[in-house]
């Protein structure tokens, strides 16, 4: 951790920990910090804000603490990753059309908006309530958090190279909005 934090600023560090965290089921909270006195300063109040905010956990083992990225911190990773300069997609489109449909219950209300965030982060135009539509390939990332939030029947991914004429018309017309 100590190289991945060595060279970043202070609103990456919280970035780089969900990163980190995301690779391995759980990481002594020992290894994730450094020699640098002024950077395990840092490296403490965002790890406590991000336990504060419920994107991280931490469990106790014999004489070590260790941290665990939650579904909400893995959310909070995903939103970041789509946001950020590593996340662009090449703007020539592949002729493929990528189509998301939602069926979440209310009482997983906050899962379903989530959803609908990094829906529109990634540029997906929703046509009806639970129907989204972009030319962008981000079926991927969003095939992961399916896996990740045991989605399986509720969030359903359709890659296809044609649309019928009145669906490409309501996809136009959601542009404009």
């Amino acid at each position: 951790m100590d190289k991945v934090v060595k060279n970043i600023k202070k609103p990456n560090i919280q970035k780089a920990i969900l990163k980190v965290l995301s690779e391995k089921p759980a990481i002594s909270v020992e290894a994730i910090k450094g020699k640098d006195q002024k950077k395990n300063y840092a490296l403490a109040r965002s790890i406590k804000q991000l336990i504060e905010s419920g994107c991280v956990e931490i469990h106790s083992s014999d004489n070590q603490k260790y941290l665990k990225i939650t579904k909400k911190g893995q959310r909070k990773l995903n939103s970041i990753r789509l946001e950020g300069e590593e996340a662009l997609v090449s703007n020539t489109w592949d002729g493929l059309w990528r189509i998301i449909i939602l069926d979440i219950p209310e009482e997983r209300k906050s899962e379903r908006e989530a959803l609908r965030y990094l829906l529109k982060k990634a540029n997906f135009v929703c046509i009806k309530n639970t129907v989204w539509i972009s030319p962008h390939p981000y079926e991927y990332l969003f095939t992961n958090i399916k896996k990740d939030l045991g989605l399986c029947s509720e969030l359903m991914i359709i890659v296809t190279e044609k649309l019928d004429p009145e669906t490409n018309l309501e996809f136009l017309k959601a542009l404009k909005k």
